[in-house]
């Protein structure tokens, strides 16, 4: 960067940091100077504050999931396990995008630093939990905290640091979720095993607390102007139908196909209700004067196909998620144990490709490469692994996973990056927590559909090669843990070796078609300069 380009971009992230929102000195000099090459204490500090929030948000389910058979050991309520991890995800769904526009209306550093409070509560309550009941309703609270943790991350990330910048930092956000992934089952069992299970969520609050001591003592942002931050102007009718509209789809994403029939009366009754709520929401969202979710933001092409990309590379990452252990522990023998191991090859593709894409995005100010590379790579992986059979090595399967984590990582960070840059500063937190919301609930589908897709096959193939036997075995889960395969007899347990492995064909090869979509939205994406390098105003970036 020469020293034209320099001033240039100190010039236009000053006005954007500070300029003419009543910001205070050090959130604005923080940002230039991030512009400018340095790298502040306060800001190095920041971010640590932001990745261990990160961390708390995406680990908190995988450590739980470990914990789950010795909590319903002492609690009881084995009826209700399943919402323990439901009342996380529904609150953390339907709270996301009203945690984006209270930092908008309100300002970064009170609202992130509410939700962090919010969440460490939640972990509290939860660990004192006496029943399943209290623990389903405390985890509630939880999910709600956890809402606010990744988008106030991302929002505050897009105000302190310029876009053309930011792409430093996308290695650091892509460990922290291999991190997570890997870390999660092998901490909570380890955790379990030697404190028990309510230090599970009690080893929240002291890095709750470093973050939040962090985020207080040294974060400065501007403070968004005081016109319509009025408790009357909120969309407080709006916020409510979003959230149940979002309750009502992640419940038919859940329930469907397990708990109940897709057909059911109660399937039918919530997808009309979430069609029903959203409806209703976009007629609101024209009318009030503080949408929860500006529709105005929809215009810029850029930030609607981010949105696009965004929710099927959820679909893919969270289907991969879940099938491949699922595929290495019945199929390839490989233990339960180090279940987040078994991911490394896709999880260690994706940091280095995202640290590799951001950097290069950083130089060059170019990211359009990254979008229509990654989504070739993602549906390549996808077909890779949808060819994976019985005698499938674990060498094999690890490049095929390979394959799929480097496209990831040109899309994970891509995404969020671009759809900030094409809206203006001031809807920085609803463009994060919309970005963040299509691929939440693009996980949602994901697990749902492939799940679906999964179970079905697993039964019918169950059926043809093990007979009544078969049938017998898959009837109440098509997924079946170790110590319930090993009582199984060799024959069947062939039979479901091979049920499973076709099971994950159809699942992949459903991904590799859908993630086609991701590829048509990443060809339209026009390349807009990256505000921060002499690039137009954000007013211009969000015109596209």
């Amino acid at each position: 960067m020469d020293a034209d380009t320099k001033r240039d971009t100190k010039r236009v992230v000053e006005k954007e940091a500070g300029g003419g929102v009543g910001g205070d000195a050090p959130g604005a000099s923080d940002a230039a100077a991030v512009a400018d090459g340095a790298q502040p204490r306060s800001v190095r500090v920041v971010l640590l504050a932001l990745m261990i929030a990160m961390l708390l948000a995406m680990l908190d389910n995988m450590i739980i999931g470990t914990a789950m058979p010795t909590i319903v050991g002492e609690l009881g309520g084995l009826g209700q396990l399943s919402w323990v991890v439901t009342a996380y995800t529904l609150a953390t769904a339907a709270s996301t995008p009203i945690w984006g526009k209270l930092g908008d209306l309100y300002g970064r550093k009170g609202v992130f630093m509410t939700s962090i409070v919010i969440f460490l509560i939640g972990s509290a309550l939860s660990g004192m939990a006496q029943d399943m009941d209290q623990l389903i309703a405390f985890r509630a609270v939880q999910g709600l905290g956890a809402g606010g943790l990744m988008v106030g991350v991302m929002a505050i990330i897009g105000d302190l640091i310029p876009p053309r910048e930011r792409g430093k930092y996308q290695g650091m956000m892509a460990g922290v979720m291999a991190l997570a992934m890997i870390a999660g089952p092998l901490v909570g069992g380890a955790i379990t095993d030697h404190w028990g299970w309510r230090w599970s969520f009690y080893i929240n609050l002291p890095l709750g607390v470093v973050a939040l001591l962090a985020v207080s003592a040294v974060l400065h942002l501007p403070k968004p102007s005081r016109e319509g931050r009025s408790a009357r102007n909120i969309d407080y009718l709006g916020a409510a139908l979003l959230a149940i509209g979002i309750t009502a789809i992640v419940l038919v994403t859940t329930w469907g196909g397990t708990e109940y029939a897709w057909g059911s009366a109660v399937i039918m009754e919530l997808i009309a209700i979430g069609v029903a709520s959203l409806a209703g929401f976009f007629f609101v969202e024209t009318r009030v004067a503080e949408p929860v979710i500006p529709l105005h933001i929809f215009r810029s092409r850029n930030f609607s196909l981010m949105a696009v990309i965004g929710f099927f590379t959820g679909f893919v990452m969270f289907g991969a998620v879940l099938f491949l252990p699922l595929y290495q522990q019945s199929v390839q023998g490989a233990s339960a144990t180090n279940s987040g191991l078994l991911l490394l090859p896709m999880l260690g593709a994706m940091l280095a490709v995202s640290m590799i894409a951001g950097r290069v995005t950083t130089g060059s100010g170019r990211y359009k490469v990254f979008p229509l590379v990654g989504s070739v790579l993602m549906i390549v992986g996808l077909f890779l692994l949808a060819q994976m059979d019985t005698g499938t090595s674990r060498v094999t399967s690890g490049v095929f996973m390979a394959v799929l984590g480097a496209g990831m990582g040109c899309l994970m960070q891509i995404t969020m990056l671009v759809a900030q840059n094409s809206v203006e500063m001031k809807d920085m937190g609803v463009a994060s927590s919309t970005s963040t919301l299509s691929r939440t609930l693009g996980s949602s589908f994901g697990v749902a559909v492939m799940g679906a897709l999964f179970n079905n096959r697993v039964q019918d193939v169950m059926a043809e090669r093990a007979g009544a036997l078969g049938s017998k075995v898959t009837e109440q889960s098509a997924q079946l843990d170790a110590a319930s395969l090993a009582k199984l007899p060799a024959a069947a347990r062939e039979a479901y070796q091979f049920a499973v492995a076709s099971g994950t064909h159809s699942a992949f090869l459903l991904g590799a078609i859908v993630a086609v979509v991701a590829l048509i939205a990443a060809v339209f994406v026009k390349e807009v300069p990256l505000r921060g390098a002499g690039g137009p105003s954000a007013a211009e970036g969000a015109g596209v």
